[in-house]
């Protein structure tokens, strides 16, 4: 689309402010063709018609105005920027835009013009004290901002703030509009992109919000070449900008190349500007742009999650759940250009929505009862913007909040939120995390710990392997910890399958360490009895001797260890030196043989054991993180690692055993022992065949085979009895028939 047809479509979005002035909606006059062009039409007119019929939206309603009537009443409060995250300025600017955005909101939901001038006054305040702001005094990089530290915040801030002056730009007088124009979203949207350009101009999440926060703007102040930048970078020619962002940072599957932590966060600005563009240039089909990736992305969102709460890979907070605005808006904006009736059982379960249109359309759906349940499913996640940069693969064994979940690390690093953690692993069961991720070494927006920033040991510990449940060799990260090394490598997804009793997920990885080629198999086993049994077989192929460390992190209190432990008692040795060995104390060693490298723990009220088949010679070292921490800023949690001196080539073998219950409140205790007898492994000319022994004598044996095509035939002896397969996976009971 031209200027000038961009130019007449903004100028004649009148109908919604037009309509509710003639209609008398709004007790303040309404300047014709300013019409707010954020949300508008019927569906704007609607929240305040309708909105109290709705509970879910009538409910919302009531909170945002008991929230916006606090903030009236304590008066308005525009300091001087100060403080890093966590800080009395910082929180402020924050509460202040909310307030201008959820005051806009009312305004429109409401007709009350009260908080129409309550927005105006806070901005006109905005106005006088904007142009005369320099960079923030607490920066710390080259990306400062003016109103908050970074200037990731001052956009976000924007993408807020100009939908609430949107909302009230019509009820304004015109010397009133030029000086907030003029005085606080001109300036603001030229700082974040003219002046900032190696942030503007970049693929990131903090480019997005600031593409969002420009072009909202360009919209909102009838500016086609602001939108122009916002969409295509600061000179136009599409080679970065909002719409190269969506190309870049999303798989076809709708992942978003950060992980699932920060697809919460990025999702906003995108979803947020997506709709922006549906309302002011719907030629643009930006819901229909790559397949519909922006949807795919919401519905990804909500799938990599287990009971609300996502997946915590690369830098994460281990407290985000659906709860939490960025997915109340991402939900509600999705089901408005989808309809799609499983997110209103989101929405549901979230307990809240928006005070916008699209707000309301979930509400009035709720009450018709047409919402479905969501369709949580085991299914692979391809990442990279064609889908060949690795993947997250999530097998699940049922659809409830409580059935296990397996969730395999295939993808590629992820930028700088990346961790050095391919080929890791966690498992979710009976609502708690049991084989886990530390995630970030961060405590948001508290100003005691380093203002809110991430912490040094986030780089000391958070990203190191060792940190994960991946391999590590020689004591070192993967990729020697360097961002920009990782970025040019991705792990290879070469199996997937989530059909029958049994799901597996293969990838290997390549180049993480010189001369070292790793290949992991992860497969979920329904045992007939409890949850299924998880399956580890990892192959490490190494051209020269190294020491291969596997840790495995996991939540619970020791229960039994199978092997002897020499534990100390007295001292509490430091594991090693540097890549976060630095931060493990080392509990006790032991030295287990096949019949009895097992360990039992503890979690809720059920039982997990973690059984090894360890390669000869391997010491197993019970450790806990938190060593070399002067400030407590790490969690203390403990670890199982397998140490072996190899060759070069190494395999490691190991169930996950879930069994077993534990009624604390009739003091009783069930199956608090593990269930395997023993486990076996064979290596044939082209394949990996592990046999499960179950007590009673009971087995289940797990073939792979090292290549992934569909046809081929393998086949192996087992316990003298021989099986035969197609393909990459099979499985067989004890009598020897593929399942």
């Amino acid at each position: 689309m031209g200027r000038l047809a961009l130019v007449l479509l903004v100028s004649t979005a009148l109908p919604a402010g037009a309509a509710m002035a003639q209609a008398g909606a709004s007790p303040v006059q309404v300047q014709a063709g300013l019409a707010p062009v954020l949300v508008g039409g019927a569906d704007l007119a609607a929240m305040r018609t309708e909105g109290a019929r709705y509970p879910m939206f009538a409910a919302e309603l009531a909170r945002v105005r008991k929230e916006v009537d606090a903030a009236m009443k304590a008066g308005i409060d525009v300091p001087l920027p100060k403080d890093p995250g966590g800080g009395r300025t910082h929180e402020q600017h924050k509460r202040n835009y909310m307030a201008i955005y959820s005051a806009g909101m009312l305004y429109r939901a409401t007709g009350d013009a009260a908080y129409a001038d309550y927005a105006r006054r806070m901005l006109l305040e905005y106005a006088k004290l904007y142009p005369t702001l320099g960079l923030h005094p607490a920066a710390k990089n080259n990306a400062a901002g003016k109103l908050f530290w970074q200037s990731l915040n001052d956009a976000v801030w924007v993408v807020y703030s100009i939908q609430g002056y949107d909302a009230i730009r019509d009820t304004l007088s015109d010397a009133d509009r030029k000086t907030i124009d003029d005085g606080v979203f001109r300036p603001m949207a030229k700082f974040i992109a003219d002046d900032q350009p190696q942030v503007f101009d970049i693929i990131h999440n903090h480019a997005t919000w600031a593409c969002a926060a420009v072009g909202m703007t360009g919209y909102v102040l009838r500016d086609p070449v602001m939108v122009e930048k916002a969409l295509k970078g600061t000179d136009r020619s599409g080679k970065v900008g909002f719409l190269k962002q969506i190309d870049q940072l999303f798989s076809p599957d709708g992942y978003y190349a950060e992980g699932p932590y920060y697809q919460r966060y990025a999702l906003q600005p995108f979803v947020v500007f997506a709709h922006a563009i549906e309302e002011n240039e719907p030629q643009r089909k930006i819901f229909q742009y790559r397949d519909g990736v922006l949807t795919k992305a919401v519905k990804a969102a909500v799938q990599l999650t287990y009971d609300g709460y996502f997946f915590p890979f690369n830098d994460a907070l281990l407290e985000k759940s659906l709860k939490t605005d960025e997915l109340y808006q991402s939900i509600a904006i999705a089901y408005g250009a989808s309809k799609d009736p499983s997110l209103l059982s989101i929405a549901r379960w979230q307990g809240r929505t928006t005070l916008t249109p699209d707000g309301l359309a979930v509400a009035r759906d709720l009450s018709a009862g047409k919402e479905k349940p969501f369709p949580y499913a085991s299914m692979l996640f391809r990442d990279g913007p064609d889908g060949d940069q690795g993947a997250i693969a999530v097998m699940r064994a049922g659809p409830g909040d409580d059935d296990e979940v397996v969730a395999v690390k295939n993808t590629a690093q992820g930028m700088g939120h990346g961790h050095y953690d391919k080929l890791n692993w966690i498992l979710y069961d009976a609502g708690r995390a049991i084989v886990t991720d530390y995630g970030a070494a961060r405590f948001l927006n508290i100003e005691a710990k380093d203002g809110g920033r991430y912490l040094k040991e986030n780089e000391t510990w958070a990203k190191q392997t060792v940190a994960h449940n991946t391999l590590v060799v020689n004591e070192t990260s993967q990729f020697d910890g360097k961002v920009k090394v990782a970025n040019t490598m991705a792990p290879k997804q070469i199996f997937f399958s989530a059909e029958g009793s049994a799901k597996i997920s293969t990838a290997e990885m390549a180049g993480a360490w010189p001369g070292v080629t790793f290949r992991r198999s992860i497969v979920q086993v329904d045992a007939g009895k409890g949850p299924p049994l998880v399956l580890d077989l990892l192959k490490v192929n190494g051209d020269k001797p190294a020491q291969y460390d596997l840790p495995l992190h996991f939540s619970g209190h020791i229960i039994d260890a199978g092997f002897p432990l020499q534990q100390n008692l007295s001292t509490r040795p430091v594991l090693g030196k540097d890549d976060g060995y630095q931060h493990l104390w080392v509990d006790a060693t032991g030295t287990p043989d096949a019949t009895n490298a097992r360990l039992t723990w503890i979690n809720g009220e059920r039982f997990y054991t973690w059984r090894m088949l360890p390669p000869a010679g391997t010491q197993v070292i019970i450790a806990e993180s938190g060593a070399n921490d002067p400030k407590f800023n790490l969690r203390r949690e403990p670890a199982l690692i397998q140490r072996v001196k190899s060759d070069g080539n190494t395999t490691f073998v190991g169930v996950l055993e879930p069994h077993g219950a534990y009624d604390p409140s009739a003091e009783t205790t069930e199956g608090s022992t593990s269930r395997i007898e023993s486990l076996r492994h064979v290596r044939t000319a082209d394949a990996d065949v592990v046999t499960i022994v179950l007590a009673g004598g009971r087995t289940i044996t797990l073939a792979i085979a090292d290549s992934a095509e569909a046809g081929l035939a393998h086949k192996a002896a087992v316990d003298g009895k021989a099986i035969a397969w197609k393909g990459h996976f099979a499985r067989f009971d004890s009598a020897g028939a593929a399942k």
